[in-house]
């Protein structure tokens, strides 16, 4: 058997401690689920409760004692100016709570999301939707990964959109627009499929759904991760194709499409 290089075991050492850190935070968040708890408007208008303020505190807390040398921009963070930033190969992207709208309304389809970018890409990721019980996981070179509960952990792959078979295309349960619709009623034979927070890319990433189009602003806090275990959802330890940058000057994202390119419009 070939033997682990000391790289390779700091790298799965270090996707390990992430993962044990998102289900710390998803322990957090569940501690407010469907219960009465403080929510405060932020100067854009989106929702903050003090689930996402005490995941945000774990998470950053445990990141500089693994990495302190590493950076960190968080959603529920101040932002660095990209005077300070532009130079960052490596850093971390968190957003303690995607999907707050849900959060609130006392949806299951909400997510802790941690990854880490390198030269402007993910190269490892965690999303954890602590309610439903799901883990999924990334790392460039070792593919993604989807667990279930205490489950053995099964790897997963971006599957292709066989012959007439309906195109199922992720949308928010939150975000929708009227681009959004218009979209939607330019494809032949498709389904919408809603879910909220990045589960959207792990649904592409597992199969469930062949496409995500995302037609309304997002930061890069919001994708990195679920971008993460998407791209590296793939054999051979290749990657997806992906649109998106990270460290840019302005962090809000422009409309992007990922998943199957076999799709046409009517």
């Amino acid at each position: 058997m070939k033997q682990k290089s000391k790289e390779q075991m700091q790298s799965e050492k270090l996707l390990k401690s992430v993962v044990r850190i998102a289900r710390e935070a998803g322990k957090i968040t569940m501690k407010y689920f469907r219960k009465a708890h403080w929510v405060k408007q932020k100067v854009d208008e989106s929702p903050l409760t003090q689930a996402d303020f005490e995941a945000n505190h774990w998470i950053v807390q445990e990141l500089k004692k693994l990495t302190p040398q590493i950076p960190i921009i968080s959603e529920e963070a101040a932002l660095p100016p990209y005077k300070a930033r532009k130079s960052w190969r490596t850093f971390w992207l968190v957003d303690p709570l995607d999907g707050t709208k849900e959060f609130i309304r006392g949806g299951g389809d909400f997510t802790v999301n941690i990854a880490l970018l390198r030269n402007s890409a993910p190269w490892l990721g965690v999303v954890y939707a602590p309610a439903l019980g799901l883990m999924y996981y990334s790392q460039k070179g070792k593919g993604s990964w989807k667990q279930k509960g205490k489950s053995r952990p099964a790897r997963i792959q971006v599957k292709r959109r066989k012959k007439n078979e309906t195109l199922k295309i992720v949308v928010s349960r939150s975000h929708s627009s009227k681009a959004q619709e218009d979209y939607l009623k330019g494809l032949k034979n498709a389904k919408a499929v809603p879910i909220g927070s990045s589960l959207k890319f792990c649904y592409v990433a597992e199969g469930k759904a062949h496409y995500y189009p995302r037609l309304s602003p997002t930061m890069e806090w919001d994708v990195a991760a679920g971008d993460c275990v998407y791209r590296y959802a793939v054999k051979n330890n290749a990657s997806n194709p992906s649109a998106l940058k990270y460290n840019k000057p302005d962090l809000k994202n422009k409309s992007f499409i990922i998943g199957s390119k076999e799709v046409k419009k009517s």
